[in-house]
């Protein structure tokens, strides 16, 4: 024992070394065994995250051509059943739509076989369906709804259905169906292929790359779509190979990472993804060596990777916290208001109301819970937009206390359904105008009332001011409610925060109100504000600056 510690003393910096060096070693062999395994999937792991790209796409495309045929076709029965079927046509001329080539609508109210109608553009008209190919392909995509209005059979469902019968005329059809769920009619479009894969994939396809693989991290990827008969349609690297030929192109293109189909529309053309060169497997073992690499120089700050990792866990804990608060308050605040219309609409519809004047006082709470419902699901889709950077403003010269008189109206029915009274000032007084983008503004300050009246408590009265100050147009909004405490006013402004008390967390709410509306005013040159304390109710202000720099008529958000 004497000799063994009289050699560790002598040789202490040594031990020191071994006793730190061998932890070390061990930690490397693990993590190269775990490599070595990490490699066995990685390639599979590409394949997989290749594999969702193209699902991405298709999704995309489906969502294009879904929300399109929703938009055209879904018609009321009541323009087949009441003969004002050229309303249609009406409907159609104001709202063109992109990636068709032709609408068409067919009637079996009149004759059980159907009467066949086009809609021509030239002269905003419906005109009966002329003898041709196109034709026959409507007609047999539609005959087994015909089937099913000439039986008077119940369409159990009302989806929209899509014919590729026939890859010249690919359609997609939405039957009309009365109260009673027989189909009474038909609207379907031709949807026009030069339009698909000249603009539709291309816009597609770039939009989803930088997503799935950030920087240039997809630069060497090349997708390529093919038709039925195996015919390429559009290959992302013809515009970056040169003089190259298809063949030389597929010998650079070897493997396949990924092929998938279109789920919705032209399901028999394909999409699938290449890699130059190395394959997934090959791109694993290089990945492996470097790795092994990398692992000895960062040995030497585990220490700091893992304190980083750990701060990094707890703001991902606390982040996911704070969504799931964020979905419970979403999901409330969307429950209220459509309860409240679905209990007003049932009444009307079962004919309990009898007075005009509830009839039209019912109306007034449908219409504005409707629009609070509406300004929820903008709230979150202007939110997803901002922290996107894809919010955009308008700006254009106009008069604020238009816009907040507007705003004011809209939430008219909400406040007094609630026993609000706001108060207006210095609306009367002329203002200069100001380069604002009025639609957005309307929105900041109905998130500033909607968060007036969930914190007033007790107290219905909300106040309103608009004045001039220094070159500065000056909106306030004043409730005598709970109060904010000091500590929490700067954070009140961050997405889905929730002040800490008890009081507050009883009231539901999505926690995008003011962080959109700070959004909106630093957009727009000015600043807002707050001033509170608990139970003295809060006063939110928005500086506005009247003149802006030029150059700003257009600002992306940011």
């Amino acid at each position: 024992m004497g000799r063994i510690a009289a050699f560790l003393k002598k040789h202490s910096l040594w031990a020191g070394f071994l006793a730190a060096l061998a932890p070390l070693l061990v930690m490397l062999a693990l993590q190269f065994v775990w490599l070595a395994r990490l490699k066995q999937v990685s390639a599979l792991a590409q394949k997989a995250a290749h594999s969702n790209y193209l699902e991405a796409i298709g999704t995309e495309v489906q969502y294009f051509y879904r929300a399109t045929a929703e938009r055209a076709l879904n018609l009321p029965a009541s323009l087949f059943t009441e003969k004002r079927l050229e309303e249609a046509a009406h409907y159609w001329s104001r709202k063109p739509v992109k990636g068709v080539r032709r609408l068409f609508l067919v009637d079996y109210t009149r004759d059980p076989f159907g009467n066949f109608y086009v809609f021509d553009p030239d002269h905003s008209g419906l005109d009966p369906l002329p003898a041709s190919d196109e034709a026959l392909a409507i007609i047999v995509a539609c005959a087994p709804l015909q089937i099913q209005s000439y039986r008077g059979s119940v369409s159990r469902s009302q989806a929209l259905k899509v014919d590729e019968r026939d890859a010249e005329f690919r359609l997609i059809l939405n039957p009309i169906t009365d109260d009673a769920l027989h189909v009474v009619g038909v609207t379907g479009m031709i949807l026009d292929e030069e339009h698909f894969k000249a603009r539709l994939l291309p816009a597609v396809i770039d939009k989803a790359l930088p997503v799935f693989f950030p920087g240039s991290g997809g630069d060497y990827l090349t997708v390529t779509v093919r038709n039925a008969s195996g015919e390429v349609i559009l290959s992302t690297r013809d515009d970056r190979t040169g003089g190259e030929s298809a063949t030389e192109r597929e010998a650079a293109y070897r493997g396949v990472s990924a092929s998938s189909p279109f789920p919705f529309v032209f399901t028999d053309w394909t999409m699938s993804l290449h890699g130059p060169g190395t394959t997934p497997e090959q791109w694993a073992r290089v990945n492996f060596a470097y790795n092994v690499a990398l692992s000895a120089v960062l040995a030497a700050v585990l220490v700091g990777g893992i304190v980083l990792a750990l701060r990094a866990a707890d703001r991902a804990v606390r982040l996911s916290e704070m969504k799931s608060d964020f979905v419970s308050n979403v999901s409330h605040e969307l429950r209220t208001p459509l309860a409240s219309i679905r209990v007003f609409a049932e009444l009307l519809r079962l004919g309990r109301v009898q007075s005009q004047d509830k009839v039209q006082e019912y109306g007034e709470y449908i219409e504005a819970e409707s629009r609070r419902l509406s300004r929820l699901i903008d709230n979150i889709l202007d939110f997803a937009r901002i922290e996107s950077g894809r919010k955009e403003y308008e700006f254009v010269l106009a008069d604020l206390r238009e816009v907040v008189a507007a705003t004011v109206r809209t939430f008219d029915a909400h406040l007094r359904h609630s026993g609000f009274r706001v108060t207006l000032e210095g609306l009367d007084r002329p203002l200069p105008e100001a380069s604002i983008d009025a639609d957005a503004i309307g929105q900041a300050l109905h998130n500033l009332l909607d968060n007036a009246v969930k914190y007033s408590g007790d107290s219905k009265e909300i106040e309103v001011r608009l004045a001039e100050d220094g070159g500065f147009l000056v909106l306030s909004v004043r409730d005598h409610g709970i109060g904010i405490p000091r500590g929490e006013q700067e954070k009140i402004f961050d997405r889905f925060h929730r002040v800490g008390t008890a009081l507050v967390h009883e009231v539901k709410g999505s926690g995008l109100g003011l962080s959109i509306v700070r959004h909106i005013v630093q957009v727009h040159g000015g600043r807002v504000s707050v001033e509170s304390g608990p139970g003295a109710g809060s006063t939110f202000t928005i500086r506005l600056p009247v003149r802006r720099e030029a150059g700003e008529e257009a600002c992306p958000g940011s």
